[in-house]
């Protein structure tokens, strides 16, 4: 147990007189309840990305057991034995880990929702000042490369046929917008 101990000095006399301070019950709840979170959002991941945590074997097999069960009393008997072999270990390194999957996912939607603006802008009627507005923020673009590839989507369009050029731009500008994240 977690019992804590001040001492406790008596002015009049020269006892000193030994305290147990017995942890919080809600502060304990509470990281109970935060450590069972973690291990139930990290039970929905795939094993390789359970396998990334690096956890013990009991505990990543429990994992990916918990994974495969629906929601019923034995997966959650299976995740308290979890949240109980995760509280033995360091969890706050296995909970940083889980925060940098969940941004490195928000940032790739962050990524998809740009460039399909930015493909949708390049194909609009004023495709020609959008091109020159993502030149101006992306400098490193081929410019030749998509304005061939307006020409082709917009001949597309006009011809009904599939959208292969629209694509490839989402494509080459989605390339751009990871590249330059990257090298921020």
């Amino acid at each position: 147990m977690n019992d804590q101990f001040y001492l406790e000095e008596d002015e009049d006399e020269d006892e000193s007189v030994l305290y147990a301070v017995r942890p919080n019950k809600t502060r304990i709840k509470k990281e109970i309840a935060d450590v069972m979170a973690m291990a139930e959002e990290i039970s929905q991941l795939s094993a390789s990305h359970i396998a990334e945590f690096e956890l013990p074997e009991s505990i990543e097999q429990a994992l990916l057991d918990a994974g495969k069960m629906g929601q019923n009393a034995a997966r959650k008997r299976l995740l308290k034995y979890i949240t109980a072999q995760l509280r033995l270990i360091d969890t706050q390194a296995v909970q940083e880990k889980l925060d940098r999957m969940k941004n490195r996912s928000a940032h790739g939607v962050r990524e998809h929702h740009l460039a399909e603006r930015w493909r949708d802008q390049l194909l609009s009627e004023a495709g020609n000042q959008q091109l020159t507005q993502f030149i101006g923020e992306y400098p490193n673009a081929d410019i030749q490369h998509l304005r061939q590839l307006q020409r082709n989507a917009q001949k597309e369009a006009k011809e009904a046929k599939p959208p292969k050029s629209a694509r490839l731009i989402y494509k080459y500008v989605k390339e751009l917008i990871s590249g330059e994240a990257d090298e921020s």
